[in-house]
């Protein structure tokens, strides 16, 4: 690019991020060819995106070389406001899992951000900080941005509410628990010692209420009672007292900063054991040879008009996320979710018809039984088009077709008369309710950003 040009394409992009809003968000660079290059998170959006285009910036030393090579490559820049920096903080890292941008260095892996735990069906319920929560008998505060500060704030409940952390399993019928050695927590005040049979469960599990009780609560009175304090206790020139409270101010404070389980879902937490499900996919599936590919398909209509489809890959049970498509729908212009998949199952599929691409072991289909039939109609139809004999239109041996339909999570599978209905907690089952929700979440997660990302070329 001349000189001039750069000039142009650097005022232009200027001229466009005056009129960026001064909130918090998300930042999306592009380059010419509408390919995501950056996502970044701010506090201030106009003012965060401008210090890239800056006339006096010199990135390469304020920054790194690294960000002055993307900048020089940015010819847009799509932003995505946010209610507050926390949203922007967890909507920042699914983002960049999902699209894996050239220039993002961080949150590239599939590390998640940890929860608050309440093991509440036990009879003496625990209280963790986790990235992996059970499968069930809990409840789930979260997910937070800072685990050093959700640890912090852990300590400080303990020595208020005094429920255990530890990992033991304690019934309230063993008679054994009062001969039982409480630890170090029991002996300093930081726990009453169920497991020694110090405390009655219902007595118990009342901390626990007050417990959950108070993360649920808006806390106002008391941060408003810790800064009077605070304020008192500086004022009578009591500064450790006045830090201390300062410090647990922060602390109750930090509890802001976390999304929902269910707004801000990490699946790769919840996900089973992959070793375990594809052993029982195997078998519960009767298939000739391991799975170690699978790929799921969905079809979602976005914001009432434009129709997406969307394919996600898993290798060994696990999500490779550059395998992960999205296909704009062409050739429909009704809402007609059999006709998309038809038109995704071709642009997939024919690449692995021409040796391009390898066959997956398991091919999964977001629906029930007449979405099954409707994709193996669209695979013959396909296969059709590449034999000489309507016989041998039919899909590879090591290839097997499934649909899983949702509510009663039925598997429905080619070439049964009937469905097979799996345990709720069966790995088997966990795992292609995994594949089946990350094609649906890929599908439509941000959708109006990243459209153009991974999309196939026309046929």
């Amino acid at each position: 690019m001349d000189k001039q040009a750069d000039e142009r394409r650097l005022e232009r992009l200027r001229s466009r991020i005056r009129e960026f809003p001064t909130g918090p968000g998300l930042y999306v660079m592009k380059d010419t060819g509408d390919k995501v290059l950056y996502i970044g998170k701010a506090k201030n959006l106009r003012s965060r995106v401008a210090s890239y285009f800056q006339p006096s910036a010199d990135l390469s030393v304020t920054r790194s070389p690294k960000i002055q090579e993307m900048a020089d490559l940015v010819d847009q820049v799509d932003i995505l406001e946010t209610p507050n920096e926390v949203d922007a903080i967890l909507k920042e890292a699914r983002l960049i899992k999902d699209i894996r941008p050239p220039y993002n260095t961080q949150l590239m892996d599939d590390k998640t951000f940890p929860y608050l735990e309440i093991t509440t069906r036990e009879d003496f319920p625990g209280i963790y900080v986790t990235r992996k929560p059970k499968e069930k008998g809990t409840r789930l505060f979260g997910p937070f941005t800072a685990v050093s500060d959700l640890r912090g704030v852990l300590v400080m409940l303990q020595k208020i509410y005094k429920f255990r952390t530890c990992t033991l399993e304690i019934r309230a019928d063993d008679p054994k628990r009062r001969f039982f050695r409480p630890c170090l927590l029991y002996s300093i005040n930081q726990c009453t010692a169920p497991c020694a049979a110090k405390i009655d469960p219902v007595e118990y599990k009342k901390s626990i209420t007050d417990v959950l009780r108070f993360l649920r609560s808006k806390r106002s009175a008391i941060i408003r009672d810790l800064n009077q304090k605070m304020i008192a206790a500086s004022q009578n020139r009591h500064y450790e007292k006045a830090a201390m409270y300062r410090d647990r101010l922060k602390l109750i404070e930090s509890l802001e900063k976390r999304g929902t389980v269910d707004g801000n879902v990490q699946p790769e937490a919840f996900a089973s054991d992959p070793t375990k499900a594809l052993v029982e996919l195997k078998r519960v599936l009767e298939l000739p040879q391991d799975v170690r590919i699978i790929e799921g398909m969905d079809i979602a209509h976005l914001q009432g008009s434009e129709t997406v489809g969307s394919l996600v890959k898993f290798i060994d049970g696990r999500p490779f996320k550059d395998g992960y498509r999205r296909f704009r729908i062409q050739t429909v212009k009704q809402v007609d979710d059999y006709a998309s998949l038809a038109e995704v199952i071709r642009r997939r599929y024919k690449y692995a018809l021409q040796g391009e691409e390898l066959w997956p072991d398991l091919i999964l289909i977001d629906g029930g039984l007449g979405q099954l039939n409707s994709a193996l109609k669209s695979f013959h139809e396909l296969l059709l088009e590449h034999v000489t004999r309507a016989e041998d239109a039919t899909l590879p041996q090591t290839t097997t077709l499934i649909s899983l339909a949702k509510k009663e999570e039925l598997i429905y599978r080619q070439g049964w008369d009937e469905p097979v209905r799996l345990t709720a907690h069966s790995p088997a089952r966990k795992l292609l309710q995994y594949v089946r929700d990350e094609s649906h979440r890929f599908a439509q997660h941000y959708h109006h950003l990243l459209r153009s990302k991974q999309v196939l070329p026309d046929s």
